[in-house]
């Protein structure tokens, strides 16, 4: 006699991911924490690492109430709108992309950042016409591979008040700070370096 044959054991249905798909990045904290942001297929274009982001905020301190932040090398305004969402009074992100700028443009509206403001320009020479001592803070992430990392950081240290700060991501650490600023924090995770600077008198 025959045996009915055993039915199949059931495969467990896997949880939905979680992560953040690719093309996405999110906030982390703040007013629009978990709010999403478009990450554009742009050559070069490397957002800030969750982790990295996590530690720049806490070594800056969880509010930013009042402070004036440039995001200098904008991409996807990870650093800039994050710094809006912990309470930045003002914040100026510049990108000279065309399709970088418009979709910083679409996000400040959605977020209803009108601390926010976009310009789409090239870092360098908006910063060497910037003003001395306009920020409390200061971000810098250029592209790992235009060898920006010096002359970006050169031109930033004056735009910090004192007491204000210069934060420099890239694939190697400076050798010494620029004039002006000393090294506050530095964090290495994987390919890249995270380096807080101070400005002091």
């Amino acid at each position: 006699m025959n045996r009915p044959a055993r039915p199949a054991p059931r495969t467990a249905a896997r949880p939905a991911s979680r992560r953040t798909p690719p093309g996405e990045v999110r906030l982390i904290g703040g007013l629009w924490k978990r709010s999403k942001l478009p990450v554009p297929d742009r050559p070069g274009l490397r957002p800030t690492p969750d982790r990295v982001k996590e530690t720049l905020f806490n070594w800056l301190g969880q509010d930013l109430g009042g402070w004036r932040v440039l995001d200098a090398f904008a991409g996807t305004g990870a650093l800039g709108f994050e710094a809006a969402s912990r309470g930045a009074a003002e914040v100026v992100l510049l990108e000279r992309d065309p399709a970088l700028a418009h979709s910083l443009e679409a996000t400040r509206q959605r977020l209803g950042a009108g601390m926010a403001r976009i310009e789409r320009t090239d870092a360098l020479a908006w910063m060497a016409r910037c003003a001395p001592g306009r920020f409390e803070l200061v971000l810098l992430d250029p592209p790992f591979d235009a060898e920006l990392a010096v002359p970006a950081t050169l031109v930033a240290a004056p735009l910090a008040c004192n007491g204000g700060f210069v934060y420099l991501e890239s694939g190697q650490p400076l050798a010494e700070p620029p004039p002006g600023l000393v090294l506050y924090r530095h964090l290495k995770a994987g390919a890249v370096h995270a380096q807080l600077f101070r400005r002091q008198g």
